[in-house]
């Protein structure tokens, strides 16, 4: 994998307008899996190649949940409509062959609100209802979180979560040859792709600043969708690459999705 860097045009920010989507994320973590990548490869479309990392001699794909509270989403011509809701995303990292853009590829989302119908329904993107708890306590003072849990339940996606915080910076990330390049990877996919829900190949795009995360540890990880899907052993945690864990975030989300 060619060194990857935080430039300025991976920086660059578009400027949000029309419906497009601000919104405030709390209690961002990237949980980081290690997956067999003969098992991922049919649900990615052939466009796309995985991004691998050798691991104890073997290639590995990445394929990230992503939990997060929506503090307040709101779209750019109507900011006096806010909603607050809890969602998760499960993402797999790939390299468009097309472009060579890194980017993800998403499996699908949990989101709990009534909006979910919108997006699902509108521009059938794979998202779907669930019920997620988030049982958090972050210590301003040590900028860490001294408690983090989280649950989703009735979803096609049940969770269970809970993580402890370092409060300090990641110095590496197993299989990458420098850390910013696992980081661009990782924390700065800007470009979204995914199956709709009719078959059809969809694509949307966001933009947020450089995360400043702080690594973290797992107590607890059971994420159904994966055993389903056959990418885990059922009743076994999965292999743990990385947490990275950031307590709050903007994020602009370009819409209509294409």
């Amino acid at each position: 994998m060619d060194k990857l860097t935080f430039n300025d045009e991976l920086l660059a920010r578009q400027p949000a307008r029309g419906i497009d989507v601000e919104t405030t994320l709390a209690h961002f973590a990237i949980i980081t899996c290690l997956i067999d990548p003969a098992l991922l490869r049919p649900l990615i479309h052939p466009r796309f190649q995985l991004d691998l990392v050798e691991v104890d001699g073997q290639e590995r794909a990445l394929l990230s949940v992503v939990p997060f509270m929506d503090q307040d989403f709101r779209f750019v011509r109507f900011p006096w409509l806010k909603w607050r809701f809890g969602q998760t995303n499960y993402r797999v990292y790939v390299t468009d062959t097309q472009t060579g853009e890194h980017a993800a590829w998403f499996i699908g989302t949990s989101l709990d609100s009534w909006t979910v119908s919108i997006p699902r329904h509108l521009w059938k993107l794979p998202w779907h209802r669930a019920r997620i708890h988030f049982d958090c306590n972050y210590d301003e003072t040590a900028r860490r979180y001294t408690r983090y849990r989280m649950q989703t339940t009735d979803s096609w996606a049940d969770a269970e979560i809970e993580l402890q915080d370092t409060g300090q910076p990641p110095t590496e990330l197993t299989g990458f040859d420098d850390l910013q390049t696992g980081l661009v990877i990782l924390t700065h996919p800007r470009k979204g792709f995914y199956y709709r829900r009719d078959g059809r190949l969809g694509t949307y795009q966001i933009w947020h600043d450089r995360l400043q995360t702080s690594a973290g540890k797992i107590d607890t990880a059971r994420f159904s969708l994966l055993e389903e899907m056959g990418l885990v052993t059922s009743g076994v945690e999965p292999a743990i690459h990385s947490v990275l864990l950031q307590h709050q975030t903007e994020f602009t989300i370009y819409l209509p999705p294409h």
